[in-house]
């Protein structure tokens, strides 16, 4: 036995005898695998049925008969009828699953409702515009002192312009005032109106008897001024553009929602906006359009809010946040986020059945939200699962091996040249701690002792073997973790989330 193999026997060992049961794990392994015990004058013939022998670190080779593991400085493990196949998972007697810290979790069916977060810009709302024309060829006398930018109320003046055209339509129209005939008077007052001039300039005509070629163009509606292309002695022709006024009543918020959660907003739904300008103060609005394109580079999607202004705090260019109710609506089996398990092939859970047994099982999930999961396919309503405590599980299917041997249950090794050469692959280490970071390819955790390695505890970094065993951590979570040693590196094979603390 060489030394690191010594310290993880002594390891186990002392775990054993602290949380007193050392005795229930020699008995387990020793009277319960065994029935009739081993005394110390020999052993008594096993009545049990053996389907095949195998090694813990190496559960997918069997053996024929027993021996000592090609792999392993260690006997190899009877696989019993009465224990199921490889499907039965592992068997933890209900005493020793407090001293493990293992919690588990009732499978619900029902349904996410947790707000959705995003940030979002405030800008203008683009349905409330006035585009300010001239109706008529003519020439800017003045323009008054407006600037693009200014916020104007409706009705303040723009520009006054000289319109030669409507000079002659007005004395004409005033001649057939005076003659009396409405007939050619109306239709004289509707040339007037044909010709672009305002409703307010022919009725000033009609009260003063004289013609006015001078008209005051003004803003149409309150709000700030976004163009404005006219200047003194310029000449403008029919349908000229002179400004553009953006009004402020309302105004929008455009939010970028995660992909992900893109399927939960709807038109009309209800939020609040908060705003680092007014801090401690929420405003209400409601989506009015989910725009149909993704941001490809961030993986988002433009949702537009509308809020009211009637005050004119809200202006564009405004940092928020909002924060939308919105949930999945459909009844959904879900459990808790912390008892899914991603390999980065598969991802499973720990299915508790009677009588201390843990089994895996592969599953499919669906939306994550508040700490919960929906699982698709996998689990029912009703079922208990193991929430924290996964690894420490696994760990006891593989220590199983280390307790038979230390019962002194051995056997004529048999024949290396019938036993299959060792894998070529690298021993795998098992250790927990606490991430601290992560990058592309690479994990920094910190990290208790490494028995196998005869390591203490230490921060470092390890490489992943696939970028996706990442998937779902941040700094600061637990995990426990397995990694091999490769070329110099040290790769992380194994990754998961624990629930508990380091």
């Amino acid at each position: 036995m060489n030394k690191p193999q010594y310290k993880l026997v002594a390891l186990v060992v002392a775990v054993a005898l602290a949380s007193g049961g050392g005795g229930y794990w020699l008995a387990r392994q020793g009277l319960a695998d065994h029935p009739a015990a081993t005394t110390a004058a020999g052993a008594t013939e096993d009545v049990r049925k053996v389907l095949y022998w195998y090694d813990p670190m190496v559960p997918n080779q069997h053996f024929d008969k027993p021996g000592k593991s090609p792999f392993m400085d260690m006997q190899l493990v009877p696989k019993y009828a009465d224990e199921g196949g490889a499907e039965a998972g592992v068997k933890i007697d209900p005493g020793v699953t407090q001293n493990l810290g293992i919690r588990l979790a009732t499978v619900e069916s029902g349904t996410l409702a947790e707000p959705i977060d995003a940030p979002a810009n405030v800008m203008f709302n683009e349905r409330e515009v006035a585009i300010v024309q001239a109706r008529s060829a003519g020439f800017v006398q003045r323009v008054y002192a407006r600037a693009p930018g200014d916020v104007v109320p409706a009705g303040a003046p723009i520009a006054d312009l000289l319109v030669p055209e409507w000079a002659g339509a007005q004395q004409e129209y005033l001649a057939m005032l005076k003659t009396g005939d409405k007939a050619l008077a109306n239709a004289a007052r509707e040339r007037l109106r044909l010709t672009g001039m305002p409703e307010s300039l022919i009725k000033r005509v009609e009260q003063t008897g004289v013609p006015h070629s001078v008209v005051t163009i003004s803003a149409p509606i309150g709000g700030v001024i976004q163009e404005l292309d006219v200047r003194s002695g310029m000449t403008v022709s029919m349908g000229m553009t002179l400004a553009r006024i953006n009004g402020l009543g309302s105004v929008w918020l455009e939010a970028a929602i995660p992909e992900a959660q893109a399927g939960r907003v709807r038109t009309g739904q209800p939020l609040e906006a908060r705003l680092t300008a007014y801090p401690g103060e929420a405003f209400k609005g409601k989506v009015v359009a989910v725009l149909p394109q993704t941001n490809a580079d961030s993986r988002t999607l433009r949702v537009r809010i509308e809020l009211p202004n009637r005050d004119g705090r809200l202006k564009p260019g405004m940092f928020a946040e909002v924060s939308l109710a919105a949930g999945t609506g459909k009844p959904a089996i879900v459990v808790p986020s912390e008892a899914i398990i991603r390999t980065g092939t598969r991802v499973v859970v720990l299915l508790a059945a009677d009588g201390g047994h843990y089994q895996p099982v592969e599953v499919q999930i669906g939306q994550e939200s508040g700490g919960k999961t929906v699982v698709l396919k996998g689990l029912e309503a009703g079922q208990k699962v193991v929430a924290s405590g996964q690894f420490l599980i696994d760990s006891e299917a593989s220590l199983k091996g280390v307790v038979a041997r230390l019962t002194g249950n051995t056997a004529a090794p048999v024949d290396a040249s019938t036993a299959p050469p060792p894998p070529k692959t690298a021993a795998l280490h098992q250790a927990s701690g606490k991430v601290e970071s992560i990058k592309a390819g690479e994990i920094t955790i910190s990290h208790g002792p490494v028995v196998s390695l005869g390591w203490g505890a230490m921060t470092m970094t390890f490489k992943l073997a696939k970028p996706e065993l990442a998937a779902g951590l941040k700094p600061g979570d637990s995990v426990a973790f397995g990694f091999s040693q490769s070329d110099g590196d040290f790769v992380v094979q194994q990754l998961g989330k624990t629930g508990g603390g380091q």
